[in-house]
C-alpha cells in the first residue's frame, strides 16, 4: 500500500515535538507499505526554520527511511494573520507539487492542525481517484470558540463550513480524542467510519542513567509546550512555595508562547531547558523522580485528551502528577500516579512535598502500573494495528 500523509506540522525527532506520523510511517514501512509525508519545516512551536532551501521551494528528503516532501512556508511568529498565511501557503504548496516524481498514492490522509491541510488532502484523494482519510486532531473551529474566539468571526464561520464539507466526504474519520466521536455524529456521520487512534510512544530499551541532575534531590520535570493551557504558573507557584526545601527541584523543558512569563515568576528551585530532540528528552524523562501535566479546566476538553508527553513518561515507568479535570483520565485509569482535579498551587505543593517523602517502592509501583498500561494499549505497534485495519476497509470501498 502506498500512503501520503498531509501534516503540516510532521516532526522528526531531532526537532523537539510530537512524531506520531514519523514513527507510523516506521512502522507501516516495517509491514510492507511505503509513506511519504508532506509538511513545512517552519516549527510551529519554536517559530523557527528548521530546513535550508537555497532557491527551492521545497526539499525531498528520507530520514531514518522515511520519505519526506518539506515546503518552505511563510514565518509567524504568534497566532493572527501572519500564521494563517502561513496555513494557505502550505496548502497551495501541496497542492502546487508535481507529484509525477512520486507513485501514485493508493490512499491519502489529511490531518486537522488545521483544516486546510485537510483540504489539501481531499482535492488530492479527488485528483488520484483513492480513498480519503480525514484524521481529526484539533476540533475545528470548535478549539477557537472555547478558546474564546467569537463564533461569528469570519474566520470561524470559514472553517465551520470547510469542517462540514470535509466530514461529508471523508472515506474515513480518525479520531485522536476518545469521545471526538460525540462531537462529529452531529453531522450526520455513521460511527462505523469514526475511529479512535490516539497518540502513543515508542518503546524505549532502558539507557545508562545519566547524571543529568547533579545532586541528591527529589526532581520534579514537567516537558513539553508551554502554552495558556498547560497552566504552568500554578506548577511555578508551587515550586516558590517550596523554595525553601532544600531537597525539590523543578525542571521544565519546551517552549511555548508563556516560557518568559514563567521565567520571570520563578524562584531559584527552577531551572529552564529548551525544546530537545526526542533521545535527549528521554534522558531527563528517565533520571526525574516525578513527571509533571497539568491543564487549565477548559470546555475544549471535554472531548478527553491525547497528549504525546503522557505516554512518553509512561514510557519510563516514572510517576505522573496530573493536575486537570479531564474524562476519560489514564493516569486514574492506569493508577500511573496521582490526580488532582480541582487544585491551587498550594495543594500542588502540598501534594509534590508528600510525594517526595513517599516510600520509594509506591512510586516504583506508580510507573510499573503506567508502563504496562501503555503496552497494552498506546504503543505504536498497537495504535497502526488500527491504523492498518482502516486503510485496508477504505481500500475494500
Amino acid at each position: 500500500m502506498n500512503i501520503w500523509i498531509i501534516n503540516h506540522h510532521a516532526l522528526t525527532p531531532d526537532m523537539g515535538g510530537g512524531t506520531r506520523h514519523y514513527d507510523f510511517a516506521q512502522e507501516l514501512q516495517k509491514r510492507g507499505h511505503s509513506v511519504t509525508i508532506f509538511a513545512s519545516s517552519f516549527h510551529y512551536a519554536n517559530y523557527c526554520e528548521m530546513k535550508e532551501y537555497g532557491k527551492q521551494n521545497y526539499i525531498n528528503e528520507s530520514i531514518n527511511g522515511v520519505d519526506f516532501i518539506w515546503f518552505k512556508t511563510p514565518p509567524y511568529s504568534h497566532n493572527g494573520l501572519a500564521r494563517v498565511k502561513n496555513m494557505l501557503a502550505f496548502m497551495r504548496a501541496v497542492l502546487k507539487f508535481d507529484k509525477k516524481r512520486l507513485p501514485k498514492p493508493d490512499v491519502i490522509i489529511g490531518s486537522s492542525v488545521h483544516l486546510f491541510a485537510v483540504y489539501a488532502a481531499y482535492r488530492l484523494s479527488q485528483k488520484y481517484n483513492v480513498p480519503f482519510v480525514f484524521e481529526v486532531r484539533d476540533l475545528w473551529p470548535q478549539t477557537l470558540i472555547d478558546m474564546g474566539m467569537s463564533r461569528f468571526h469570519p474566520f470561524v464561520i470559514s472553517q465551520a463550513l470547510l469542517e462540514r464539507f470535509l466530514y461529508k466526504r471523508a472515506d474515513h474519520i480518525i479520531t485522536l480524542l476518545p469521545k471526538a466521536d460525540q462531537y462529529i455524529e452531529k453531522f450526520d456521520i455513521k460511527k462505523d467510519v469514526i475511529t479512535w487512534i490516539s497518540n502513543g510512544t515508542k518503546l524505549r530499551k532502558s539507557s545508562e542513567k545519566k547524571e543529568l541532575f547533579k545532586n541528591s534531590k527529589f526532581n520534579i520535570v514537567y516537558a513539553g509546550s508551554m502554552g495558556k493551557a498547560n497552566d504552568l504558573e500554578k506548577l511555578i507557584a508551587a515550586a516558590k512555595i517550596l523554595e525553601d526545601k532544600k531537597n525539590i527541584h523543578f525542571t521544565l523543558i519546551g517552549s511555548g508562547a508563556q516560557k518568559e512569563k514563567l521565567k520571570s515568576m520563578a524562584s531559584q528551585n527552577v531551572t529552564f531547558v529548551d525544546a530537545l530532540p526526542k533521545e535527549e528528552l528521554f534522558d531527563y524523562l528517565q533520571a526525574a523522580d516525578l513527571l509533571y501535566v497539568g491543564l487549565q479546566n477548559l470546555p475544549l476538553y471535554r472531548f478527553g485528551m491525547s497528549m504525546n508527553k503522557v505516554f512518553d513518561y509512561m514510557s519510563v515507568k516514572k510517576p505522573i502528577l496530573f493536575v486537570g479535570d479531564i474524562e476519560p483520565n489514564i493516569i486514574e485509569i492506569a493508577g500511573a500516579g496521582i490526580t488532582l482535579k480541582e487544585a491551587d498551587s498550594v495543594e500542588v505543593a502540598k501534594r509534590i512535598e508528600q510525594l517526595s517523602k513517599t516510600d520509594k517502592q509506591i512510586l516504583l509501583e506508580y510507573g510499573v502500573n503506567g508502563y504496562n498500561y501503555l503496552v497494552k494499549n498506546f504503543t505504536i505497534e498497537v495504535l497502526c494495528d488500527k491504523l492498518e485495519k482502516v486503510l485496508y476497509k477504505v481500500l475494500k470501498r
